[in-house]
């Protein structure tokens, strides 16, 4: 049982200087098993190759949960299902992006009350592993770094020593880690490891004056009250080059062979001959991007790889033990595939031993068993899948499409551009959505012309005179298309951002980033577009959606060639929950294209059944009522006939 002195509320705590919070005798104490005040702590004995918290042995089987990626009120419930599955400890990626999504601006509200996330987990009994990056990676758009700090300073060279980037870390932690420090395991709370940085030898600066720094900067909140720890993969140096002096190190990889869990172990040995051996991302599963299949993993052999591990004594953590869901336009992307740009889907289910929902799955009996053998169990009842329902399906109306005037108006911001120039979103303080592109073009030399976006982050569809004449994608490589002469002269190009690379690369500025040619007669045979007018549309303000959809107009979207005519188009519905109670359920768009959908003023996240793999889109029961419930879908490219919507009680994920 997980036992803590009673924390003061954040504002009850005086802040001291430059350490922080001091805490004095009401942390840092506990009452042992007589009733005597004990002081808590958790260290590491390296001699014999273990853990130590408050005197005794100890050993951490753990699970990520991602609170960025469930809604609030369902934190306690998950996390107690993660409990029952055999747990004794949850792993907590920190999404920075979430907390500061503006310079300057903070939120800690709803699914960003990361203290609440902690305190959820003291009532299930459950320790904690703080993760707070600064990046995490986590397929989350930029690996949780604010899209605004390409913004406020052009070029910054983020994780390194690059001096603007520290700054921003340091205000950064001075606002996350003052409201974690109270909750360090030696001042009383359930805070056992915090990580440093994220898998930084796979990054390759190796950059040790910010590894320094980032320790510093962590230590002046943990002050020793917890374990410092990095996690590296095993492979060539990435221990390292990610390794600080005097900080634990842990390594990751998921499905092994026991000969290859051996040489892993080995690997850590020769950068740290003792010491417990921590397994921090062992992978349940996989990330899965579109226009692939489904990247699940096998239970059997995911087990024989856990049941080595466990029987050799490392410390493992699962990744992930729930994936969640990536709400609005949070999914990442990677740097891989044709177009070296693949984006994530919007389920991070991950074939986890918890699913979307939060259900069990097959893997979470089977891991539960293993785990069984080597620790004890909560004395708690594994919990049923929670029922699921199907609404009746209903037929969506057209509001509008967002190029048209009212669409312009009402949901876009044009950009101040004297200059004609072609502008990134982050220029614009933009975040996500989309960006429209629009010039006159000269009189066409060629016909057909060959018309070139050159840079194109991510997709584009390229309308003349306000008629769709093709759609260009980063994904698979395609940045060019011919132009017939006299068809038009109305040049408009929007540009979709499908979400930042969240590995490696972190410089993943969107929009055109070059610049857009056409074919001339005469050397050099282009010539670049200019005099461009821009405007944005963010989606991230909702109460501008509600205005727009409020009044239905059926105007020039109001028959299916609005798509070609008038670009993305915007519907709404109303409805009601039938059933007499209220369960999670999946939208079904099978039939539909791509875009993404609000709930009462939710973005549940972006849909593309086309090329799958999924199909569905999760809906919490969380965000539903009995009545007046607001459905607004954005459709970019193909509308059903019936324009319908559908509903399941089961996922589709795996229709590629």
């Amino acid at each position: 049982m997980i036992r803590r002195t009673k924390l003061l509320g954040i504002c009850g705590i005086v802040l001291i200087a430059v350490v922080g919070l001091t805490l004095g005798l009401v942390f840092g104490l506990q009452s042992d098993d007589d009733g005597n005040d004990a002081e808590r702590s958790f260290t590491i004995d390296y001699d014999r190759d273990t853990f130590v918290m408050d005197g005794k042995d100890f050993r951490y089987v753990a699970g990520s949960f991602h609170y960025f990626r469930a809604l609030p009120e369902t934190w306690r419930t998950k996390l107690r299902t993660l409990r029952a599955g055999g747990l004794n400890a949850v792993d907590l990626y920190v999404q920075w992006s979430l907390h500061n999504p503006r310079d300057g601006v903070y939120n800690w509200d709803g699914i960003a009350n990361v203290t609440d996330i902690i305190e959820a987990a003291i009532e299930e009994d459950l320790y904690v592993i703080l993760r707070p990056g600064p990046y995490i990676c986590a397929e989350i758009d930029n690996g949780g770094l604010p899209y605004w700090l390409f913004n406020k300073y052009p070029g910054i060279a983020v994780r390194t020593s690059d001096a603007n980037y520290m700054e921003e870390v340091r205000k950064w932690y001075a606002q996350l880690m003052r409201r974690m420090q109270p909750y360090m395991y030696g001042n009383g709370g359930p805070i056992i490891m915090v990580q440093i940085e994220n898998e930084y030898g796979a990054f390759g600066k190796c950059d040790k004056t910010y590894l320094k720094f980032l320790k510093q900067e962590t230590d002046r909140y943990v002050q020793g009250q917890a374990v410092l720890f990095t996690v590296d993969r095993p492979y060539d140096d990435e221990i390292g080059c990610g390794r600080i002096d005097d900080v634990f190190i842990t390594t990751d990889f998921g499905l092994m062979t026991d000969e290859e869990v051996d040489t892993h172990a080995a690997k850590v040995r020769s950068y740290q001959p003792k010491g417990p051996l921590v397994n921090t991302e062992f992978y349940t599963g996989w990330l899965t991007h579109w226009q692939e299949s489904n990247q699940r993993r096998p239970a059997q052999p995911l087990a024989a790889t856990l049941r080595k591990m466990l029987r050799d004594g490392w410390n493992v953590d699962f990744y992930m033990y729930f994936g969640g869901t990536n709400f609005g336009f949070w999914a990442g992307a990677n740097d891989w595939g044709l177009g070296k740009y693949m984006a994530d889907i919007t389920s991070y289910d991950y074939d986890a031993p918890m699913d979307e929902a939060g259900d069990p799955t097959m893997k979470y009996t089977i891991f539960r068993d293993i785990i069984a053998e080597y620790i004890p169990l909560a004395v708690m009842p594994v919990p049923d899948p929670a029922p699921k329902m199907t609404l009746d399906a209903f037929s969506l109306t057209v509001v509008d499409t967002l190029l048209s005037p009212r669409g312009r108006e009402m949901l876009g911001v044009e950009a101040p551009n004297k200059d004609g120039k072609l502008l990134k979103f982050e220029e614009l303080n933009q975040n996500s959505g989309f960006v429209l592109y629009e010039t006159t073009l000269p009189k066409l030399t060629r016909d057909p012309n060959q018309l070139t976006i050159n840079g194109l982050h991510d997709r584009a569809q390229v309308y003349l005179n306000q008629f769709l004449v093709g759609t260009l994608a980063r994904e698979n490589a395609i940045d060019s298309l011919p132009l017939t002469a006299g068809f038009g002269t109305e040049l408009a190009i929007l540009v979709e951002n499908q979400g930042r690379i969240n590995f490696d690369i972190l410089d993943d500025y969107k929009g055109i980033l070059g610049n857009v040619t056409i074919q001339t007669f005469a050397e050099p045979y282009t010539m670049a577009l200019e005099q461009w007018k821009i405007t944005g549309y963010p989606f991230d303000d909702y109460s501008k959606v509600q205005r727009f959809v409020d009044t239905v107009s059926g105007g020039a979207g109001g028959d299916s060639r609005g798509l070609a005519l008038y670009g993305p188009v915007v519907l709404k519905a109303a409805f009601d929950v039938s059933t007499t109670q209220i369960q999670d359920t999946y939208i079904n768009m099978d039939g539909w294209g791509k875009g993404f959908i609000f709930v009462n003023g939710f973005n549940l996240g972006r849909y593309w059944p086309v090329v799958g793999p999924q199909v569905t889109v999760y809906l919490p029961k969380e965000l539903l009522k009995p009545t007046g419930n607001i459905i607004v879908v954005v459709e970019q490219q193909k509308l059903p006939t019936d324009r319908m919507l559908h509903f399941s009680a089961k996922p589709i994920l795996d229709e590629a």
